[in-house]
């Protein structure tokens, strides 16, 4: 299928399927949300599909867990978009099994996707599982091909990083919640995580996945080492990397692993905390959506004019450094890129940064109106 021809046809269906020419998908399936815990289908009782489809999925994601060793995050993220596949199928007439999916019908499918407003990016990440998983199929039984194949997502601007600006991003990590103490188990437990954050541009789940010590009954996939003013990580594809930590981030979590006992459940290190070195309230190992909730109400009390997750620090991380220092390629190693091309995009969030500084001060910058 041509890229404009295709382009076209997916419109056109797009079109056709908004005016209800086919049963809608669970908001649920369609919004990629509801997160599982245990990485397999059948863990969603609501989800319509054949018993035969959530079985021959379950195998599959068993041979993404313990045959490609990805990580469990990665696999319940293929597991929901294996959801919508089983759905879609349930909800054809005469409800075809996986095998009996056509070219036809993946395409019908991409284009109810985007008649119901998901992004292209997320239906080219399903699409993405889709064709892996047909694949894996082939090996099973046979298959006449692969019906993904040729299938492309809707296409979608290349919009660059959110980055806070230095100054922004300073005030962000080292500055505490207006009015309160900075001195709680809470209050240091955040400063620690932000300044640890835009201190080595650590992905959510790396940061969370940390552990205060190395322990090899806990399997630790990541951890502090002061002495060498370092963290180690495990990020996407199970790919180990060192990253330099900051004195001021250094000095956050001493602070904070001080008083951490406080907040750990009862048992040590054996207990329900185990060595996980940022906590919740209850006392368990901090979870992705607590740190995004917190550091969002934090940007918002200081009056910091951006909707701030976690990953706009690692993307000022990536923006600050290579501003300051022009070397790409350890940008890349630090960010823990597996290509050059994911980190060349803070090239052009520094042009436009320059771009704007020329544009505020440059007496020519701006044109006058009525001169050509």
């Amino acid at each position: 299928m041509g890229g404009a021809t295709g382009a076209a046809s997916l419109a056109t269906l797009s079109a056709n399927l908004s005016t209800g020419m086919e049963a809608p998908l669970d908001p649920s399936v369609t919004s990629g949300r509801n997160l599982r815990s245990d990485a397999r289908v059948t863990s969603d009782a609501n989800a319509k599909m054949s018993a035969l489809s959530r079985a021959r999925f379950d195998t599959y994601l068993d041979s993404l867990l313990t045959q490609r060793k990805l990580s469990p995050h990665t696999v319940d993220n293929y597991g929901r978009d294996l959801e919508a596949l089983g759905q879609f199928a349930f909800n054809l007439p005469g409800t075809p099994e996986l095998p009996e999916l056509s070219h036809f019908h993946i395409r019908r499918f991409a284009a109810q996707m985007h008649a119901t407003g998901l992004n292209p990016r997320s239906i080219a990440r399903r699409l993405s599982a889709w064709r892996g998983f047909f694949r894996w199929l082939a090996e099973q039984v046979t298959l006449a091909s692969n019906p993904v194949d040729g299938v492309k997502a809707p296409k979608t601007a290349k919009g660059l990083p959110k980055a806070l600006s230095a100054d922004d991003a300073v005030r962000l990590v080292s500055q505490g919640r207006p009015g309160e103490n900075a001195e709680t188990p809470s209050a240091r437990c955040n400063r620690a995580m932000f300044e640890l954050l835009y201190s080595s541009g650590l992905r959510v789940s790396e940061l969370v996945s940390l552990d205060y010590r190395y322990s090899k009954e806990d399997k630790s996939t990541g951890w502090i080492d002061f002495d060498a003013g370092e963290v180690q990580v495990t990020g996407k594809g199970n790919k180990a990397r060192s990253v330099p930590v900051g004195g001021a981030a250094l000095e956050a979590v001493r602070q904070w692993i001080a008083v951490r006992s406080a907040v750990a459940a009862p048992g040590g290190d054996g207990g329900a905390s185990g060595v996980a070195l940022f906590l919740s309230d209850r006392g368990g190992r901090m979870s992705p959506r607590v740190v995004q909730t917190r550091i969002k109400a934090h940007a918002q009390s200081l009056g910091i004019p951006v909707d701030v997750h976690p990953h706009v620090l690692r993307h000022s991380f990536a923006s600050h450094l290579l501003q300051s220092s022009g070397d790409l390629r350890a940008v890349q190693e630090m960010l823990g890129h597996a290509s050059i091309a994911a980190t060349q995009v803070y090239t052009s969030l520094d042009f436009q940064r320059l771009a704007d500084v020329y544009d505020a001060a440059h007496p020519r910058a701006k044109k006058t109106s009525g001169v050509p």
